[in-house]
């Protein structure tokens, strides 16, 4: 390694930790001074909810041109402009880093996200978390009834199915939560896939584990599909998530389907 990359790995150790220390106070300020503003100005929760969703998109896109701008990362979108008219939709992506959500997020004015309950406990968090109205994984009945609700009000929610980062090494397996939500709320989806080269901001890694090059993040937003085909052709809710959650796994995470079918000769 030359002394110039030695130099640019240790700036982008310090870039990382200036832009998450940024993030956290700014969602300190969120919490205690603007939500709590919106919450009483606010005709009712739904106007709240998207004012303040708003407000985290925008907060999002300044923090994903911060990293950029101070080297910690680079990114691209292709096909943003696709999710600009996206109603009623699920819109489904992998789950390779930390930041996932937040590259997402920052170009969606609208978007209802899923989070662990333990979140609404976390004092960085939960202020926007409650204030955004957000969904708690939390009992199932009342979790796909809550979404089905978000989706059938015109709402777009971003679900992530592998419920968590992916393991690098680690066959990504999806969890069914995202299929039963399209199925129940006959929502179409939109495909969002990311990669990040060289990995970074991983579940098995710590923030300042920067890789030798400055990592590239690559988010591109495929077609919608439609759900109906999906449940049409099922003899059943399970059996249409069932086929949902297949399509995902390939459409999600190609290498599977190349696995699978060299596991099959």
């Amino acid at each position: 390694m030359t002394v110039f990359s030695r130099i640019d790995k240790y700036w982008r150790i310090v870039a990382t930790g200036l832009c998450f220390s940024l993030f956290g106070i700014g969602a300190l300020c969120l919490t205690f001074i603007i939500f709590p503003t919106l919450t009483f100005t606010a005709k009712n929760a739904q106007q709240r909810e998207m004012r303040v969703q708003l407000i985290i998109q925008r907060s999002f896109l300044l923090f994903c041109k911060t990293m950029h701008y101070s080297r910690a990362i680079r990114y691209q979108f292709d096909g943003a402009e696709l999710l600009k008219n996206d109603k009623s939709c699920l819109i489904i992506a992998n789950h390779p880093s930390l930041i996932d959500y937040v590259l997402i997020a920052s170009q969606l004015p609208q978007c209802d996200c899923i989070v662990k309950a333990a979140l609404w406990h976390n004092p960085f968090i939960r202020g926007i978390v409650r204030a955004a109205g957000y969904i708690p994984n939390r009992e199932p009945e009342a979790f796909l009834e809550e979404c089905s609700d978000k989706l059938n009000s015109g709402n777009v929610l971003l679900v992530f199915p592998e419920g968590t980062r992916t393991t690098s090494g680690i066959k990504s397996k999806l969890q069914r939560g995202a299929a039963q939500i399209a199925v129940r709320s006959e929502s179409d989806l939109r495909i969002i896939h990311v990669t990040v080269t060289p990995s970074f901001l991983t579940k098995e890694a710590k923030w300042y584990q920067v890789p030798d090059v400055r990592p590239f993040f690559h988010v591109q937003v495929k077609d919608k599909v439609a759900i109906a085909p999906y449940i049409e052709d099922a003899d059943s809710s399970s059996s249409a998530a069932r086929n949902v959650n297949r399509f995902l796994d390939t459409a999600l995470y190609p290498q599977n389907k190349f696995k699978t079918s060299k596991e099959n000769k």
